[in-house]
């Protein structure tokens, strides 16, 4: 694991290091969608190199996405001054829809254009290489020191735009952009657009939660970048999961999670019981009223509870339920065992014949559709442990849920 992660995680501490801290200006300056819209275009400029027929590692297709993402940076910048007419975001977000429409058009064109796509959203940060790790930190270094040497007008024009003078601010708005610009386009490369916006503004948008004043956020984010990194790259190992897939996720479960513990805070103990009880009498109605339907907080109780997956059935179902998952789990290990097989074979790690390897496919299909049909009969059976439940849990349910709001509502009236 060390050895595979280890570069993708240094790469992700280059990543945190600049896109923090332009996230705390992107924020101050209310563009949140800046960087995906920016990260867009520059996937647009990747995406018409790859049809000229260049490589999507190469030097000639950096130099079309910067100077497509360039395009796309003077545009936002001009904007801004005439923010009363017409809105920024507004803007941002015509340019994203189109440059990300334009991608699939062009892409369309380009052969394993739906590949490209996929590497265009997340990125391949997984077969990073040295070389490629520091040449991003020698940048970013270098972008980093420029926004130092001039951080007092760089942080006006962010922070108080209003004392600047309006040909100042386009200027200073103009180099900001830039900049930005080429950090965007340097990281979609590696990152993908949607690896890249989750850097910039995750870590800035939490540490803007927990902290005051710009080094303090800053710092901040820097160590939520690296934790979450970590908790992507480790999950997308245990788990067996697409690694920039993995790291977004783990971004976003934390911001969810921090959404939900500050909303937590500002929850009474009567708001609570509101809820709760709002909570109740909605899920005994569905399972009442759609007793078929997915509900998953009763699939989370028999999860946790596994009795009570069978407690609604009878014997006879409950031995066809036993059959059915010996079959399912004997099913997968063969369907593993031989996949693995067939890459084997795809890949020249195997020998086999045509005619051998032709069998192995079709055996493969029709042992995948015998899995479909066990995979129906749980369903089948779900389903009657469903029916079973809506009066014996739904409806007491229902009531507790009507019988708590009455109350909590009777009490606030008094």
């Amino acid at each position: 694991m060390t050895e595979l992660l280890l570069w993708p995680f240094v790469a992700g501490l280059v990543l945190t290091g600049i896109h923090v801290y332009f996230g705390l200006h992107v924020l101050a300056r209310k563009v949140v969608f800046v960087d995906l819209s920016l990260a867009q275009v520059a996937a647009l400029g990747l995406a018409v190199a790859i049809l000229a027929g260049h490589p999507v590692q190469s030097d000639a297709a950096y130099w079309y996405a910067f100077a497509f993402a360039i395009a796309g940076a003077v545009l936002v910048a001009l904007v801004r001054p005439y923010e009363g007419a017409l809105q920024q975001e507004a803007v941002i977000g015509i340019v994203y829809a189109v440059s990300a429409a334009l991608g699939v058009l062009v892409l369309d064109r380009a052969p394993q254009g739906a590949e490209h796509i996929k590497q265009l959203l997340v990125g391949t940060i997984l077969t990073v290489t040295p070389q490629e790790v520091a040449g991003l930190a020698a940048l970013y270094a270098g972008i980093g020191a420029f926004h130092l040497l001039l951080r007092r007008p760089v942080m006006q024009a962010s922070f108080r735009p209003q004392d600047m003078p309006h040909g100042l601010l386009l200027l200073w708005d103009a180099l900001f952009y830039a900049s930005f610009a080429l950090v965007v386009t340097s990281s979609v490369r590696v990152a993908g657009v949607l690896l890249v916006f989750c850097y910039l503004i995750v870590p800035a948008a939490l540490a803007g939660l927990m902290a005051t004043g710009f080094v303090a956020r800053l710092l901040l984010g820097w160590v939520l970048g690296a934790a979450l990194t970590a908790a992507g790259l480790v999950a997308s190992w245990i788990w067996d999961l697409p690694t920039g897939p993995a790291v977004v996720t783990a971004f976003g479960t934390a911001m969810a999670l921090a959404a939900l513990a500050f909303a937590a805070r500002r929850l009474t103990l009567r708001r609570s019981a509101l809820l709760a009880s709002a909570a109740a009498a909605l899920a005994g109605a569905l399972l009442l009223a759609f007793p078929q339907m997915d509900q998953p907080w009763l699939d989370a109780i028999e999860t946790a509870v596994p009795p009570l997956q069978t407690a609604f059935l009878t014997a006879g179902e409950r031995a066809t339920r036993e059959e059915t998952l010996v079959s399912i789990t004997r099913a997968r290990e063969e369907l593993t065992r031989l996949r693995a097989l067939e890459q084997d074979v795809r890949w020249s790690k195997v020998e086999m014949d045509s005619e051998k390897a032709e069998r192995l496919r079709q055996y493969l299909a029709g042992k995948s559709e015998l899995s479909a049909g066990d995979a129906l009969v749980l369903r089948h059976l779900h389903g009657k442990a469903r029916t079973r439940q809506r009066y014996v849990l739904g409806l007491p349910l229902l009531a507790i849920g009507v019988w708590g709001l009455w109350a909590q509502l009777r009490r606030r009236a008094s």
